[in-house]
């Protein structure tokens, strides 16, 4: 099993948006999608650079995707988009009918905007790509009165929170500076910067730098910073072709990362602008679901559950569900194991169907 990291442009959030107002921006392209909705045969899906997806690159440009869209006859076109919280809005707008997007980006965004969607397949978890780095400490309980660079409601926000919990800190001990993924690791050289919470690359290339001390990393929490392709719900009912053909495209390249081939995970290292080491590297720092009957364990693992009550407590807390949301269960969660929040409002799904589909075939 490879436990690999994460890269580029991982999530730069809407700040919070209330939930409504994000809904009526969105009101036109979503009763469109709405109202297209039936069934198709032309499809399109995306994803931003992070070390966990560097497969649906790989997948698009070698034909693996078309291969599988073929055996459906339906036509999957795979975009890459540059910035991550652009790739999600645009699924949220009904652009695309897919989009690789973490476990609480998928609730904060078009969850909440009451998109519903469903997550498809769950890839990876952090193990070590995202990281706290202090200057002039190698304690985390010497952030306590430090301003902190971060994406602001992100994901790395959520992994600062859980940080300052395991040292009997809060968000009141610290104070958060909302600093582009794009812009952090430059701000580290500065002298006025105190301390960051990152994702790599970016985490990679302050740890290098002078006077960096990385504090705690994902490690510490692993199975909760999930990465996941998402589907749009009614799409992938309407159209169980388009769900079939991914999943059968990623386990096909999961089957040679599992077996470490290097051309494939050379042209994936080129796709995430680093070499077959630093590749390597990030991975190491990632788990990996190589294994289909892992990632359907998780899926119906009452830990999943868990996860996202804590993800939308956070979410709840910080704003993120909207201004007029009245508590963290206002988006119904439903997975395997149970829903969390307002049954008759599921708009976050968890599928294990279809990968269970493609391991019976095996």
């Amino acid at each position: 099993m490879i436990r690999p990291t994460r890269t580029p442009s991982k999530r730069l959030l809407l700040a919070p948006l209330s939930a409504a107002l994000l809904a009526s921006t969105l009101a036109g392209p979503l009763t469109s999608t709405q109202a297209q909705a039936q069934e198709r045969d032309a499809f399109s899906v995306c994803w931003s650079i992070y070390a966990g997806w560097m497969p649906w690159a790989y997948a698009d440009v070698e034909g693996i995707v078309d291969k599988w869209a073929d055996e459906y006859g339906i036509s999957i076109d795979v975009v890459q988009v540059n910035d991550y919280v652009e790739s999600i809005n645009q699924f949220t707008s009904g652009n695309v009918d897919g989009c690789a997007m973490t476990n609480m980006d998928a609730l904060t965004i078009p969850a909440a905007s009451g998109v519903d969607s469903t997550a498809l397949i769950i890839n990876d978890y952090s193990n070590g790509n995202d990281g706290i780095v202090l200057k002039g400490s190698d304690d985390l309980a010497d952030i306590a009165g430090r301003q902190v660079n971060l994406v602001q409601f992100s994901v790395s926000h959520y992994f600062l929170a859980r940080a300052l919990e395991s040292v009997g800190l809060t968000e009141r001990d610290i104070e958060t500076v909302n600093t582009s993924d794009a812009d952090i690791v430059g701000l580290f050289s500065s002298s006025t910067t105190e301390a960051v919470a990152a994702w790599n690359p970016q985490l990679s290339a302050i740890a290098d730098m002078p006077d960096a001390n990385v504090v705690y990393t994902s490690a510490e929490i692993p199975g909760e910073i999930l990465d996941m392709m998402v589907v749009n719900t009614q799409t992938l009912a309407d159209n169980p072709d388009l769900g079939h053909a991914l999943v059968g495209a990623w386990y096909e390249v999961m089957g040679l990362i599992e077996a470490d081939d290097e051309n494939a995970l050379t042209i994936m290292a080129d796709a995430a602008g680093t070499d077959l080491e630093g590749y390597r590297a990030q991975l190491e720092a990632t788990y990996l679901y190589t294994d289909p009957a892992e990632a359907i364990e998780l899926m119906q693992s009452p830990d999943l559950l868990t996860t996202m009550e804590r993800v939308a407590e956070f979410s709840f807390t910080h704003g993120l569900l909207g201004d007029m949301a009245p508590n963290a269960g206002v988006v119904g969660i439903d997975t395997p194991s149970g829903v969390f929040g307002d049954e008759s409002n599921v708009q976050l799904r968890f599928d294990p169907s279809f990968t269970q589909a493609y391991l019976d075939a095996q």
